[in-house]
């Protein structure tokens, strides 16, 4: 049996740190140490190596995402020098997606076409919303005129893909500001659009002073309205908050929710990774501090846990059944090694007996009740 196997690297500095954002964000204070955390990267990279390496061959990359915080914070010198250290490091299939977050202000903009040069060929903007007062709620530095023009420029550079990044269930949101979001997002034909819902987060500035949002019944309109517009529009929904015109899906969201295995580097960057030999499944996650995980005396690994066989279908399903495809009954057996025992099996009927799911001879699917109650799903299996 062969896992895919997926790179994430996390670049941990923002300008500001957001008020909804519980990522590992640091608020710059002068310059990015950019030579110095490449380096740290790169040894990050050399010390997780035999985790991949299988009968002596390192595991091949399928996908590569470049998140934070805020990758385009970064030189076009800094990203080349990055992805130069990981080419040399890991063999990297010939037609892998490699992605970067990326802000829409202008100074960032202006560097894309330096990053499609250093090999990104997918570009995720991060616009939010095009309503200034949005914006501000937000926390956002950039403003509408800033995301018009970052779009209309990832529209016209070398890449296979770009997505624009939107939030609905804003503060002081109507649904008719959403849809303008999202009708003034699908003007500029991006290939792929993640459209999701805020959510109040722990340990965020909005957790502890929450904004008024739109209650459920405006939220759930919002949500229908706005999958309508999409459809309309060619952009087919193959994940909970992620959509694609034309099969321009997120090899990296795939690799995730099909519970294949990813390496993280970088401050507090989480990893999954099966040891093929025995079908082990353990957690990963790096030292989260920038300080911390650039002190050479420390290991950048801050946690490596099993995960026990009791959890394996709650985290299998909690992954795949976000996906709107059908999920293959042999799945679980290729990415855990094992079949489902009795107990799994009962949850699975119990399931598909209150609607929740549907069965064919191969095949589970989340019916549409089902992915209205996901979380109901999901916790039969805890």
């Amino acid at each position: 049996m062969s896992i895919a196997l997926a790179l994430y690297i996390h670049i941990p500095w923002c300008v500001q740190t957001c008020p909804y954002c519980d990522f590992n964000s640091h608020q710059l204070k002068g310059g990015i140490p950019e030579d110095e955390y490449i380096a740290n990267l790169l040894a990050d990279l050399d010390q997780d190596i035999p985790l991949i390496t299988h009968n002596g061959n390192i595991r091949p990359i399928s996908s590569i995402f470049i998140g934070g915080g805020t990758p385009s914070l970064l030189s076009v010198t800094a990203m080349s020098k990055l992805l130069h250290g990981v080419k040399q490091r890991l063999p990297i299939n010939e037609n892998a997606e490699i992605s970067m977050e990326a802000n829409p202000g202008t100074a960032e903009a202006a560097k894309f076409l330096g990053f499609t040069q250093a090999g990104i060929n997918r570009m995720s903007i991060g616009v939010q919303s095009f309503e200034q007062k949005h914006l501000s709620a937000l926390g956002r530095i950039h403003d509408a005129q800033h995301s018009q023009n970052a779009l209309t420029f990832a529209r016209e550079l070398p890449l296979r893909s770009f997505n624009a990044d939107i939030m609905h269930g804003l503060p002081e949101q109507s649904l008719q500001n959403a849809l303008d979001d999202l009708t003034q997002a699908i003007a500029h034909k991006p290939p792929h659009l993640s459209w999701y819902q805020l959510t109040i987060e722990p340990n965020t500035r909005f957790h502890s002073k929450p904004p008024v949002l739109p209650d459920e019944d405006l939220l759930w309109e919002i949500q229908l309205h706005g999958q309508a517009l999409l459809q309309s529009k060619g952009y087919e929904q193959y994940e909970v908050s992620a959509y694609g015109q034309n099969g321009h899906r997120c090899e990296q969201n795939l690799n995730y929710w099909r519970f294949s295995d990813y390496l993280g580097i970088g401050c507090g960057a989480h990893g999954k990774i099966t040891n093929l030999s025995d079908f082990s499944i353990s957690r990963t996650e790096k030292v989260k501090h920038p300080k911390g995980y650039m002190n050479l005396t420390k290991p950048y690994m801050h946690k490596h846990i099993a995960v026990n066989d009791n959890e394996l279908a709650f985290e299998f399903f909690m992954n795949r059944f976000r996906l709107l495809e059908a999920c293959p009954k042999d799945a679980f057996l290729q990415h855990t090694g094992r079949s489902l025992n009795a107990g799994e099996q009962n949850i699975i009927k119990k399931l598909v007996q209150k609607g929740l799911l549907e069965e064919s001879v191969n095949t589970w699917q989340v019916s549409d009740l089902g992915r209205r109650y996901l979380n109901t799903v999901l916790e039969e299996f805890v």
